[in-house]
């Protein structure tokens, strides 16, 4: 196991406990305890936990990995979603993406499909303007697709969150009041049948509730995981969404049931 794998996985139990023993990390890494003690002085120094005698404990009371711990899970599910949807956009849209693991791919399957200008058919007129119009709040993807010439990227303002990298506020508001969507992509914490889709933080869920409301088409993608599970915020209910996009893990019953609240489901 890599030093980068051993600690996702050391923030991961963090997450899930608030407190993590140095003995207890060690038997379920199988590594030694001096390796443990080394990752959890280290992962102290980027302030991502607080050392105590024996062990750690998480930051606060609401931890949430950071972003960059959280991108190899369900890597390979991620990817598919990420092909699929990028397949859905047609050349000259503007696209709006939140931030989050699953929609940081969508960027780059999206830079990857117009990477050579608009995906026209053979034959077709060639248009002016950008092939590809993206407006985010996340600032990791603004970066990635900000040197992509035939993508024109629209970032909004706001306080940035260091642990997803997306920005909030009044500013991130302001921005997406003065826009129009033809569709967003919107990457969640939780799926409930009832109450809809969530996000952990209260912020990013009404920017995300934002995103929506000035898009033609919603889009949710999240990998399978997250179905019936509830986050601390709603970002919107299912009404309003056209399409969820996940993996093949989802279960039948959580299929129908979204069906008959009127949501699109593709599986890949």
């Amino acid at each position: 196991m890599s030093k980068h794998e051993r600690w996702n996985t050391l923030l991961e139990l963090l997450a899930a406990s608030g407190k993590l023993e140095v003995e207890e990390a060690a038997t379920a890494l199988d590594v030694s305890a001096a390796t443990i003690r080394r990752d959890l002085d280290e992962l102290a120094e980027q302030q991502l936990l607080v050392r105590t005698r024996g062990g750690a404990v998480a930051h606060g009371v609401s931890y949430e990995l950071p972003l960059r711990y959280k991108s190899t899970r369900h890597a390979p599910e991620k990817r598919r979603i990420a092909e699929a949807v990028a397949d859905l956009v047609a050349p000259g849209e503007v696209v709006g993406l939140n931030g989050g693991t699953t929609t940081t791919e969508v960027a780059r399957a999206l830079a990857l499909r117009f990477a050579s200008g608009r995906a026209e058919a053979p034959g077709a007129a060639v248009p002016t303007g950008p092939a590809l119009t993206v407006v985010t709040n996340a600032l990791n993807i603004a970066g990635e697709l900000a040197v992509r010439p035939q993508i024109k990227i629209v970032t909004t303002g706001g306080v940035a969150r260091p642990q997803t990298y997306e920005l909030v506020g009044p500013l991130t508001v302001g921005v997406l009041n003065e826009v129009v969507l033809d569709v967003v992509v919107l990457g969640v914490d939780g799926v409930d049948p009832e109450l809809g889709v969530m996000a952990h933080q209260e912020d990013e869920a009404s920017i995300s509730r934002l995103f929506a409301e000035r898009a033609s088409r919603v889009v949710v993608v999240t990998d399978s995981s997250k179905m019936g599970r509830r986050a601390f915020a709603r970002i919107c209910g299912l009404d309003r969404i056209d399409l969820l996009v996940t993996d093949t893990g989802i279960a039948p019953e959580t299929v129908e049931q979204l069906t008959e609240a009127g949501v699109k489901v593709l599986t890949v």
